[in-house]
């Protein structure tokens, strides 16, 4: 029992960060029916970007004031980022095929990738430690700071994006931008500026899920986005994407299923499983947990 609790806290630990890359995918299918796949490269390039700020700030004790600082940093300059992707790749194809769309993805994609091992060079970095390291023992389970950090700072971003979309004037907006783009701008909506604004809330919680796992997995590199995006993505579709609740549940047992898989059978399955779920939930319920089947009219 001791180890089942123990993988459980490891997987929800590593599905959170999941969950955070996921809501970014889900954010962007909700509002363009577009399936972002250079947001995983944006979860990179925010691991990166901590990892300067946090050398920048090596001279002083790791503290939690530093820690929330680096994340912040990252967090605006991927939001940046995002809303930068969006205005120079996508805006201007907006309006083309579905196809087209998806081609311009994956050519952002592999652009990020490029430009970030000629920037940062293509060996791997290690993440300085940010805040006070410490372990707990609860009932025979070891639980670390870091692992209590990232699960506590994701559900928080996780509860507070939550409030932001049912609460707010522009939440309110991105909602109806995601019921119909047409009518919004008849209603005088901004869709632009709200689309812009979705780009840039899904790039920061991808850069707070690269600063949260350079805390937890102090190994980066350049191609690290490419297998935690994969990832997300099968969490978004596996809780229904274009819920936000659907990613965050799909997250969650993404990272508990891989941790188990990894804990009773074999490490050799860890990204097998992932892809597996996919299979069989676009055979059983391609809608996914928390979608809901969509009508089209011909």
């Amino acid at each position: 029992m001791t180890t089942f609790l123990q993988q459980l806290v490891n997987g929800l630990s590593l599905g959170s960060i999941y969950a955070l890359i996921a809501l970014g995918y889900t954010m962007v299918y909700g509002v363009l029916r577009l399936i972002n796949f250079a947001h995983g490269d944006v979860y990179m390039v925010g691991a990166y970007v901590g990892y300067y700020l946090s050398r920048k700030m090596r001279g002083e004790e790791p503290s939690i004031l530093g820690a929330i600082l680096v994340m912040l940093g990252s967090m605006l300059a991927c939001a940046l980022l995002g809303i930068l992707i969006e205005r120079l790749a996508y805006r201007p194809v907006r309006r083309e095929a579905r196809l087209t769309l998806l081609i311009t993805a994956i050519g952002v994609s592999l652009f990020i990738e490029n430009v970030a091992q000629l920037l940062f060079g293509a060996d791997p970095k290690f993440f300085p430690s940010l805040a006070p390291s410490a372990d707990f023992v609860v009932a025979g389970v070891r639980l670390t700071s870091e692992q209590l950090t990232v699960i506590a700072v994701s559900f928080l971003l996780m509860l507070l994006l939550r409030f932001f979309i049912l609460k707010t004037r522009t939440g309110k907006a991105m909602r109806a931008v995601s019921f119909s783009l047409d009518a919004s701008k008849l209603m005088g909506i901004s869709t632009d500026a709200i689309i812009a604004i979705t780009f840039a809330l899904g790039s920061a919680l991808a850069a707070a899920a690269g600063v949260l796992i350079g805390m937890q997995i102090p190994k980066i590199d350049p191609l690290m986005g490419i297998i935690y995006g994969l990832k997300a993505f099968v969490a978004a579709v596996l809780g229904g994407i274009g819920s936000i609740p659907g990613a965050v549940l799909g997250g969650l047992l993404i990272g508990v299923s891989e941790v188990m898989v990894v804990g009773y059978l074999s490490s050799t399955y860890r990204d097998a499983i992932a892809f597996g779920i996919l299979i069989l939930v676009l055979i059983l319920r391609p809608q996914g947990l928390l979608g809901r089947v969509q009508k089209e009219k011909v």
